[in-house]
């Protein structure tokens, strides 16, 4: 499968303007099967979820289900999203054909009091995607092992985020842990550039195979990468080392 990692800075609070952004830098990717982008990548990490929160028929869900259906590749981020008087930081994964799974943030950051905006997420979902089964995850979820746990064979783990740089050491030291422990590729994008809060990130976007290999990682700059990621290689590194079957099966 072939998937493209989008590192962009966002314009805060700005949904029409990320839209229009991330419209131009698609232009030059070339045929993908997956296209990822940054948590809240229509607004950046914003509490101000009641000025900026879109419905689940705002122009940003829109803009995905038309983008995917251009590009005939699946994309896959977080919005701000109200429903039913709550605001939930949540994942789309959007097919070509219009149609997706969402996954809403189980673990909010409590540093920037993300829970007392967000309603968090209580399900953990596998996607099925060509042949391939992946477990979508939203930056502070990749502090939680117990989480993260492949009790599903999941091949392939994503994490969107917006992490500051000046806790990049844990974000580059946890996505090479979390393919290691699981035996999955991790394909994690952050955000690069200043945010409305004067917050630095430094992306550190990753690529990381199931042996813990780093295949690509990229700092302090925007970047966009496409990679194939191969089933064999993954079954080849699980039948070497068979370490999942010794797993605890317990959450």
């Amino acid at each position: 499968m072939n998937i493209t990692l989008v590192q962009s800075q966002l314009y805060w609070e700005d949904i029409e303007k990320n839209l229009s952004n991330f419209e131009q830098k698609l232009e030059s990717v070339a045929q993908t099967d997956l296209i990822i982008l940054p948590e809240m990548f229509s607004t950046g990490f914003s509490m101000n979820a009641a000025a900026v929160a879109e419905t689940m028929e705002g122009s940003a869900l829109s803009w995905m289900r038309k983008t995917a259906a251009k590009k005939n590749s699946a994309i896959t981020g977080s919005l701000i999203i109200t429903e039913d008087g709550k605001f939930y930081n949540r994942l789309i994964f959007m097919r070509p054909d219009g149609s997706f799974d969402q996954y809403d943030k189980k673990h909010l950051f409590s540093m920037a009091k993300e829970e007392e905006t967000y309603t968090a997420g209580t399900e953990k979902i596998m996607i099925d995607y060509k042949g391939w089964k992946i477990c979508p995850l939203i930056c502070y979820d990749l502090r939680f092992p117990i989480w993260n746990r492949n009790l599903e064979d999941y091949d392939l783990a994503i994490y969107v985020a917006n992490w500051p740089d000046r806790r990049s050491y844990h974000w580059r030291s946890l996505l090479t842990a979390r393919a290691i422990e699981n035996q999955c590729y991790v394909a994690a994008v952050n955000r690069v550039g200043t945010d409305g809060k004067d917050l630095y990130y430094s992306g550190h976007s990753s690529l990381i195979d199931p042996a813990g290999e780093i295949l690509y990682q990229k700092a302090d700059a925007e970047d966009i990468q496409q990679f194939h990621i191969s089933k064999e290689h993954l079954n080849d590194v699980r039948s070497r080392l068979p370490f999942l079957k010794d797993r605890d099966n317990l959450l």
